[in-house]
């Protein structure tokens, strides 16, 4: 093999450019781009010594840009003509095709030649239902093949011995009349555009179809029976120079793309725990829908997306500004000063970190792009040269200053008006049954909580609490336990009994399993060594033998909770007036009012795994 080094190094260099490019489109995801440069670096420099197809997987929450990043980098490639985008589906209404083969026919993707295709959102052709039920399927069966070798079988014989025998049997008839002296005859010279179509694709011709279709039928029964000779058209195709990226979004790994209140959890936090999702974790999840020998068929190359950071979605919007900037100046030659206030409108309303980029879009339209062309008119009918947007929180009016004049636009944010509608009886109700879990949180893990918060983006009054990821233990599950108990116990202590609301159904049912868990699963009371979890018939064990026990410990748990809580009571009032005031702490206020009151508060980053020392008790 000869190779053309020169062509090499002018590929490499198209290949550093792309990388460079990506980076400058898409934020966040610098080492999903450096790492995908790297596994289709062999695929576009020296794609003939490949034996089989690079296959990339690309898993990550909606909205994080998967399917953007495939479509800008074949574009820079310069590979759109040989590049197809196929989801597929067990339904029947997704496309025409029955199988994968005749997509990358009909797209001309059938000559061997170094190609792309994209499966996008595979996580809808699950082969088995979450209950490990089998799902029956008809359509892209020859995916798995692909997978397996890169090969596709070719099933068109039947369809070519049709040509063949209806041009016989025409024949035939036709001779037979004319033995009769019969003069009408059924002739038919030429193809019609279906034929051709047809037979191009089974033939993998390379003439065009309007020369296929002016050739005489008899010389393409010629051709086919020459071909039918050669053997090849029955050969499967090889698709060993393909690039295949396959990219789908698996809620069984990215458990967070579930969490409620999501404009209201910090994207750091967001980011911290998917930053933890493995390959382990995606192979565990794609357990869930494949069967084994079809994981496996996904390799080993896996890039897990991250959520975005706060920092990432501030670059996004401030980018989003600079651009509407930069085209104000182009088209109308009016310089735009946006103050940072407005950015900060922007990420309180459009950021939902589960929901990737393309809330921050639509935010900026709504709040930049569609008051701006109010201002814009302004400026244009003045013959001024600049606008200062603002938006002065306490007036809740976007500002525009043109010359020498302000324009003021009433705008509450969507978001924003939704936390503003929540009464203060129930935002100070909510405020201390939120302290009730922080403060037992600081008391039996001695750090302050992520996140805590009273004022969220629901349409009813609601809070949370945000932890830490905690190792279960013995300890951990009966300090779990307390800290579910302590909101309605903290609303009894500070409102009085008959005052508690009945915002601590969900809590009791959580720490009722985490009771129901350390007894009858994990045998951590001696009395019960037995698994009363066990649901096979054979082995059940009666569960009604461990529950007064369960009840009996919580109750335990309740009447400890509700002692420390009395022992800080001075604590939990000044931090709920306070996170009643603010509708959020961060983990710097709590340290700062926990320490008032001599508590040793630590701030761990998010993503901290709270385990214990046990290589020093194993006195390493």
């Amino acid at each position: 093999m000869i190779i053309d080094k020169e062509e090499i190094r002018k590929k490499k260099k198209k290949l550093d450019d792309c990388k460079i490019f990506l980076k400058k489109e898409f934020i966040g995801i610098d080492k999903i781009i450096d790492d995908l440069m790297e596994y289709i670096q062999i695929w576009y420099l020296m794609p003939e010594i490949l034996t089989r197809p690079v296959v990339i997987n690309l898993w990550g929450m909606t909205g994080v840009g998967k399917t953007d990043l495939v479509r800008k980098t074949v574009r820079f490639l310069e590979f759109q003509n040989r590049f197809v985008e196929i989801e597929l589906s067990n339904s029947d209404e997704t496309s025409w095709s029955k199988s994968v083969s005749d997509i990358f026919q009909s797209n001309r993707l059938n000559d061997e030649k170094p190609s792309i295709v994209l499966f996008d959102e595979i996580q809808r052709f699950n082969t088995i239902d979450p209950d490990g039920t089998p799902v029956p399927q008809t359509k892209f069966t020859d995916f798995w093949e692909l997978l397996s070798d890169g090969k596709l079988s070719k099933r068109e014989r039947d369809d070519l011995e049709h040509y063949l025998f209806s041009y016989l049997l025409r024949k035939k008839e036709n001779e037979r009349r004319k033995k009769n002296g019969e003069t009408e005859m059924d002739e038919n010279p030429y193809l019609n555009l279906w034929d051709a179509k047809e037979l191009k694709k089974y033939l993998s011709m390379e003439d065009d179809v309007m020369s296929i279709i002016d050739m005489k039928e008899e010389d393409m029964i010629k051709l086919i029976l020459k071909k039918q000779k050669e053997k090849k058209i029955y050969e499967p195709v090889d698709y060993s120079k393909m690039l295949i990226i396959i990219s789908g979004n698996l809620d069984e790994a990215f458990q967070m793309s579930r969490e409620t209140s999501e404009a209201d959890i910090d994207a750091n936090i967001y980011h911290a725990f998917t930053k933890k999702i493995t390959v382990v974790d995606i192979k565990n999840a794609l357990s869930r829908k494949f069967r084994p020998e079809q994981v496996a068929r996904f390799g080993n190359i896996h890039l897990i997306y991250f959520s975005l950071k706060t920092e990432d979605f501030q670059q996004l919007i401030q980018r989003e500004i600079n651009n509407l900037r930069t085209k104000t100046k182009s088209k109308f030659g009016i310089s735009l000063k946006i103050n940072k206030n407005i950015n900060e409108l922007i990420y309180r309303n459009g950021v939902f970190p589960v929901q990737g980029v393309r809330p921050v879009f639509s935010s900026v339209v709504d709040i930049l792009d569609t008051n701006l062309s109010k201002f814009l008119f302004e400026a244009i009918i003045n013959d001024d040269k600049s606008i200062e947007i603002d938006y002065p929180v306490n007036q809740k009016t976007i500002t525009g200053k043109i010359g020498k004049r302000i324009i003021e636009i009433p705008y509450t944010g969507r978001i924003d008006s939704i936390r503003q509608s929540n009464q203060l009886d129930a935002v100070a109700n909510i405020s201390v049954h939120e302290c009730g879990h922080a403060v037992c949180y600081i008391l039996y893990t001695g750090f302050a909580p992520l996140q805590l918060k009273s004022k969220v983006a629901s349409s009813y009054a609601a809070g949370f609490t945000f932890p830490h990821q905690i190792h279960d233990t013995k300890e951990s599950i009966l300090d779990k336990i307390k800290i579910y108990l302590a909101g309605g116990i903290a609303e009894e202590i500070v409102f009085g009994e008959n005052n508690a609301s009945i915002g601590r159904s969900h809590d009791r049912e959580q720490a009722t399993m985490l009771a129901t868990d350390y007894i009858r699963k994990y045998g951590f009371d001696e009395e019960y060594q037995a698994s009363y979890n066990l649901e096979d018939y054979p082995h059940r064990m009666q569960h009604d033998i461990t529950d007064k026990k369960i009840e009996k410990l919580i109750q335990d748990l309740a009447k400890k909770t509700r002692e420390d809580l009395i022992l800080h009571l001075d604590l939990l009032k000044d931090m709920s007036v306070e996170l009643s005031k603010k509708g959020s702490m961060s983990p710097k206020d709590i340290y700062i009012i926990a320490g008032k009151y001599q508590l040793d508060v630590t701030i761990k980053e998010e993503g901290y795994l709270h385990i214990a020392e046990y290589h020093k008790m194993l006195g390493q």
